[in-house]
Parts: C-alpha cells; sequence; structure tokens
C-alpha cells in the first residue's frame, strides 16, 4: 500500500513536471526542457553571502563578480572537472534553477525526471555524489549519461549502428574522447584538462614572461578574441590589463597570437596524443570505420581557431564540427528524454541502486 501511494505521489509530481536535461559542466550549467529545447545556459558559477548563507547571485551575474567581492561574499565553483567538489551548493545552485524554470507551477512542488551527462573517468562515489545532488534539488528520477555519449547522440551521430564512431568532447574541465558504437563506448581515454586549464597556462606564461598578474576572465578574453592554434592571416594582438607582480600596481601590457600558441602548445599536445592513443587501442575494424568517417569534436575547446587542421594534421583523418558544439552534450540528453524508448539503452548503471 505504502509503495502504491508513493508511485501514485510521484505521478502527481510528475504532471506538473517538466522533464530536464542537465549539463552540468565545470564551467557551464545547461539545461533542456522536453518539448522545448534549450532553456538555461549560464556558468556554474554562484555568490554566497556567509553570513546569511544564501545564494545571492548565480550564472553570469555571478562571474561578473569574480575579484571584485568583500570578505562575506564567496565565488563558488561547485563542479571540478566535471564532478561535484562542493555538494552543498551544487544542491543550492540546481534548486534555484529548477525552481526558475517551473516558476509557474506555484502550486505544487516540481519534482521533474532528469537525464543529466556524468564523465567517462568517474568513481562510484563521485557518480552518487551527482545522482544524490539533483535528487536533492528536487528531482524525483535521475538517469546518467556518459557526456561523449550525449554529445554523440546531439550530433546525430549513429550510434545504434555496427560503426565506429569517434567524439572527442573539449569542455571546461575535461577533454573526452570515445569510440562508441552499438549504444556503447568501446574505447575511451579521459583528461583533466579543458578550457580552464588553457586559461591557466596562460595566465601562468605570461605572469612569466612580463612579471603581470592577470585574472581568470582576462585569460578567457585574451583566448576567445585572438586564441589560435596555427599562425593567423594577419596578427593579432591585444591590450590587457593587469597587477605588477613588483611594484603591485596596475599595468597594461600587450599580448599577441604568436605568445597564446606558445603558451596554449602544451595543452593541445595533450588532446592530440590521446586521440592518437584511443585509436591506437581501438578494434582494427571500427578504426577502419573511424578512418573513412573521420572525427566529430564538440564542447567550448573546439571553437579555437585552427584546433581542427591541427588534429587532421597530425592525426591524418577527416574532422567534423558538430553543430553547435558548445551545447551538443545536452542536446543529446535531451533527445534521450524525447525518445527515450529507443534511447534508453545508452543509460548507464545507478550508483544509488
Amino acid at each position: 500500500m505504502k509503495l502504491l501511494l508513493l508511485g501514485m505521489f510521484k505521478d502527481i509530481f510528475g504532471l506538473f513536471s517538466k522533464d530536464l536535461g542537465v549539463d552540468l559542466g565545470t564551467t557551464n550549467t545547461r539545461i533542456y526542457i522536453k518539448g522545448r529545447g534549450l532553456v538555461l545556459n549560464e556558468p556554474s558559477v554562484v555568490a554566497i553571502n556567509t553570513r546569511t548563507d544564501q545564494i545571492i547571485a548565480l550564472g553570469q551575474n555571478a562571474l561578473r563578480m569574480i575579484g571584485k567581492v568583500p570578505p562575506h561574499i564567496q565565488i563558488v565553483k561547485p563542479i571540478v572537472n566535471g564532478v561535484v567538489s562542493d555538494f552543498e551548493v551544487a544542491e543550492k545552485m540546481l534548486r534555484l534553477i529548477f525552481e526558475k524554470i517551473h516558476h509557474d507551477k506555484f502550486l505544487i512542488t516540481p519534482r521533474p525526471r532528469v537525464v543529466a551527462t556524468i564523465p567517462l573517468d568517474v568513481t562510484e562515489v563521485e557518480k552518487k555524489s551527482l545522482e544524490d545532488v539533483i535528487i536533492q534539488a528536487g528531482a524525483r528520477q535521475i538517469f546518467l549519461v556518459e557526456r561523449p555519449m550525449a554529445a554523440a547522440i546531439g550530433s546525430r551521430l549513429p550510434i545504434h549502428e555496427s560503426i565506429g564512431n569517434l567524439i572527442v568532447e573539449l569542455g571546461g574541465g575535461l577533454s573526452e574522447v570515445a569510440v562508441i558504437s552499438l549504444s556503447g563506448v568501446v574505447t575511451w581515454k579521459s583528461l583533466k584538462i579543458g578550457g580552464e586549464t588553457i586559461n591557466k597556462h596562460l595566465t601562468q606564461y605570461l605572469r612569466e614572461k612580463f612579471g603581470i598578474l592577470l585574472g581568470d576572465q582576462t585569460a578567457e578574453e585574451i583566448k576567445l578574441k585572438i586564441g589560435s592554434v596555427a599562425a593567423l592571416p594577419k596578427p593579432q594582438e591585444i591590450k590587457v590589463r593587469g597587477r605588477d607582480l613588483i611594484a603591485g600596481l596596475p599595468r597594461e601590457i600587450l599580448v599577441n597570437d604568436i605568445q597564446v600558441r606558445e603558451a596554449i602548445a602544451p595543452i593541445l599536445k595533450q588532446v592530440v596524443e590521446s586521440i592518437s592513443d584511443t585509436i591506437e587501442k581501438t578494434p582494427p575494424e571500427l578504426v577502419a570505420d573511424v578512418y573513412e568517417r573521420g572525427l566529430v569534436i564538440s564542447g567550448g575547446g573546439s571553437l579555437l581557431r585552427g584546433l581542427d587542421k591541427l588534429i587532421q594534421k597530425k592525426i591524418n583523418i577527416p574532422i567534423h564540427l558538430a553543430d553547435d558544439p558548445l551545447t551538443a552534450a545536452v542536446r543529446g540528453a535531451g533527445l534521450i528524454l524525447e525518445d527515450f524508448e529507443n534511447l534508453k539503452s545508452v543509460i548507464i548503471p545507478s550508483a544509488r541502486d
């Protein structure tokens, strides 16, 4: 009787809830609503007033506060390398997001069904942490899909067929390479490097070269405006301001695209090597498919100018950029919701069972 009542309550909550696809990334959190598409794409950052223990800002609003807050306001990034690093803050952040999405259903507590992405290289503890965070934030049911698999689905790759599909997902905190066939990951490699790692390398390089300390947002601006893998048709440069490490005073420097390439080269080398290593571990039949069909790159890192040409030159296979690579993974999670019966085979076992 108790189980029957519990099931009835879940059904009632479901009537007032919207099924969600969630991509809880190191840099950005993205939400897909079944039947509506992508509805939220915000930085995975929150600002907390430590006096009241309340979130006062999240997403872009919190990101703008970095480096500008008084001592009683703390800026927190609750996701590191694609996994939950601060359970309490991540739960509060998601709860606010869920409530915002369901703002028109205020008469009853929303309990959405959620399909969430998760990195390949996670422990059972990390997997359970993500599931617990999403359930505590208000979900009534949680399903997990590996992020490269979600990105492959979002890129419309034929993951059900006995064909080798090679996808490279370049996120803010992780770079993941996977060969997918028959709805499963055959071989893979995961590196704890991504867009934020590039920013850190760039900051460290300019610190050593110019004796200046730059903020994370400044490094991101440099990367986006003049960052490239190969020489540009026309040299690019940008003026940036930071703090002089000797004088302790504000100082302006001129950074060019050659310096940026020199700073980020070691990171890109690791990414290319991880692709080569994954191909080497792949069964010959699937390798033949990969060399014929090429590989798909997705995630924010794939937008770095010239990256596709660098990979193609080193690996010698065709490279395809996913449509809207920034949202490929969350769109994949959303497509699972839209066609759950046909795609449920990609759901991985829960750590809560």
